[in-house]
């Protein structure tokens, strides 16, 4: 167990090393960050809509909805489909590019050949990418704090309260290990192949994008949170083993 660790300690700090020295992640973390100030900003110089479609009516739309309002469920309207939900594709995109370059530069191809373990590099690759989409579903609330600011928009809550708000961030941060583990299997799969990895990811994330304002909704409590973190446990050791399997019955190329 010590040596085990000692070896997700190493491949930790290169992994980290690696992210953050390469431009990729804080392209991401720019482009959280600007999305929500210009959604909330464009959406309100619109004014109004003639066909009646919703529009955000307060800053704390741009990240979540209500469970059981209006605009929860299987609606589909502006402010339901343009909040903090679209960050988990943006997510799929960091970790197919992180991983793709891993193949296509030979890095876990000498990484494998010298001394580490698959099962090493899927947990250090998980934990990193996870790390990295946390900083991008922050940024994105910091933008909003700002859009909803430029634009005029109330901080008024109607149906959750404070507690809610923070309890939906962290639901929303540790829905993020859930998506990681999805699109770590699918880069495995895919390898220096980006483009298929990133096509499956989004596959995928926008068959599961409907249930996510069910599990991180504006008035989450705190089983929400407990529920997203445990499921994100259990996703990353369960697609973390099909993802050492992977690794382990096929090629590196």
């Amino acid at each position: 167990m010590q040596n085990f660790l000692n070896k997700l300690k190493t491949m930790l700090k290169v992994d980290f090393k690696r992210m953050f020295t390469m431009p990729l992640v804080y392209i991401m973390a720019g482009v959280s960050l600007a999305m929500p100030i210009l959604i909330l900003v464009m959406t309100s110089m619109m004014g109004g809509s003639e066909d009646g479609a919703a529009m955000f009516t307060n800053v704390w739309q741009a990240i979540s909805s209500v469970s059981g309002g209006e605009s929860a469920g299987m609606s589909m309207d502006l402010t339901t489909m343009c909040n903090m939900n679209l960050m988990y594709f943006l997510i799929a995109v960091l970790v197919c590019v992180f991983t793709a370059e891993d193949f296509r530069s030979g890095y876990a191809k000498n990484l494998f050949t010298v001394r580490a373990k698959k099962v090493d590099y899927v947990f250090s690759k998980s934990l990193v990418c996870f790390t990295g989409g946390a900083i991008m579903i922050l940024a994105y609330f910091i933008g909003a704090m700002l859009g909803g600011a430029i634009a005029g928009l109330p901080f008024t809550t109607e149906g959750f309260n404070a507690g809610g708000i923070i309890a939906c961030l962290f639901a929303k941060i540790f829905l993020v290990a859930v998506f990681v583990a999805i699109f770590l299997t699918f880069a495995v799969v895919a390898k220096q192949r980006t483009w298929l990895s990133i096509l499956l990811s989004i596959g995928v994330g926008a068959f599961m994008f409907m249930m996510i304002p069910m599990m991180t909704p504006l008035n989450a409590t705190f089983i929400h949170v407990v529920m997203t973190l445990a499921g994100g446990a259990i996703f990353a050791v369960a697609l973390g083993a099909v993802s050492n399997l992977i690794l382990n019955k096929t090629s590196l190329v």
